[in-house]
């Protein structure tokens, strides 16, 4: 019984820490991808590819040093990515259904931003960091 409290806690405190890196990350993706746009006049597409990259290195080590409280090692970097690319890869498929289907973008926002958040968190927490 306690054991099975503590395990929550453990999940919970990790899941918070997550989510609030991901709001983190999030922002540094806007402000590298603005930038980027911005000032660099890099094209959307271009400075969206840079932002995904140093938002996902910076992911990695604040996830893996503060979310998760597990070392930086090679190991779980590749699982990291793994679980990134595929979080990329639903991200795309539910916005590609969502304007198959003729809907508004935000829906594709929307969903992804529902849905992918608890899908990588949950690999990382049973898989990348196991």
């Amino acid at each position: 019984m306690l054991k099975n409290r503590v395990l929550s806690s453990l999940l919970t405190i990790q899941a918070l820490r997550f989510a609030l890196t991901g709001v983190m990350i999030t922002g540094l993706h806007v402000l590298i991808a603005t930038v980027s746009i911005q000032l660099v006049l890099l094209k959307p597409y271009l400075a969206n590819g840079v932002a995904f990259v140093a938002a996902t290195i910076v992911s990695y080590i604040v996830n893996t040093a503060w979310s998760f409280s597990s070392p930086l090692h090679g190991k779980n970097l590749l699982r990291f990515c793994i679980v990134s690319s595929i979080g990329l890869f639903f991200a795309m498929a539910i916005s590609g259904a969502a304007q198959f289907y003729s809907l508004h973008y935000w829906y594709g926002i929307g969903f992804v931003a529902c849905v992918i958040p608890g899908i990588t968190f949950l690999l990382h927490s049973h898989w990348t960091y196991k």
